[in-house]
């Protein structure tokens, strides 16, 4: 399943990005942003892991059952 995503995007960013594709470094704006959104979360994996099990176990010794 795909989700559509409108983002404003800094003209010189853009200008890069076009500058790759007609490059042939990748196929379409949509694969630059696709692998840069997947290299972001990859290299934050460990912050938001550790973000989820401090909000377990903050709910775990306060959390209402």
């Amino acid at each position: 399943m795909n989700n559509t995503v409108k983002a404003e995007i800094p003209y010189q960013l853009w200008q890069q990005a076009q500058t790759l594709v007609e490059q042939g470094w990748a196929r379409n704006l949509q694969e630059i942003i696709n692998e840069a959104l997947h290299r972001y979360l990859e290299s934050h994996q460990d912050i938001l892991t550790e973000s989820f099990i401090q909000d377990d176990v903050e709910w775990g010794l306060h959390g209402d059952d």
